[in-house]
């Protein structure tokens, strides 16, 4: 049975609101995504540049965007562990290093996309 509330456009636009909301939270309480999102936006100039083509571009810019993702997922499954309890838990420990792994592999592979396209495109590498 489906969840009682707004459908169509009503739901739509409550949606866009909570995430206008989520984004904001991100902002005010988020270091990490502060840096991120700046670095990003500083960032999406020079995909256009290093890019030789259109794929190559909206991979530099899909793979950036990625990391701000996983850092938001990161940040929700940080507050409902601290909303759990401020109490040391082996799950929670977890939770919060798993999370964190993530945003690591994100940036890992930013890193190896945006390295290998500009060794290979402003530095002939190969």
């Amino acid at each position: 049975m489906a969840k009682p509330g707004a459908t169509g456009l009503t739901r739509i636009i409550k949606a866009t609101g909570y995430s206008i909301k989520g984004l904001r939270s991100a902002w005010l309480n988020e270091a990490a995504f502060r840096q991120e999102l700046i670095l990003i936006l500083l960032l999406m100039p020079l995909a256009f540049w290093i890019g030789d083509s259109l794929d190559q571009t909206l991979l530099l810019i899909a793979v950036s965007w990625l990391v701000v993702i996983v850092e938001i997922l990161n940040s929700a499954v940080e507050a409902v562990v601290d909303r759990i309890g401020s109490e040391h838990h082996e799950l929670s420990g977890r939770a919060k290093d798993l999370g964190s792994a993530a945003v690591f592999i994100a940036l890992a592979l930013n890193l190896l996309v945006w390295g290998a396209l500009v060794g290979r495109n402003l530095l002939g590498w190969w």
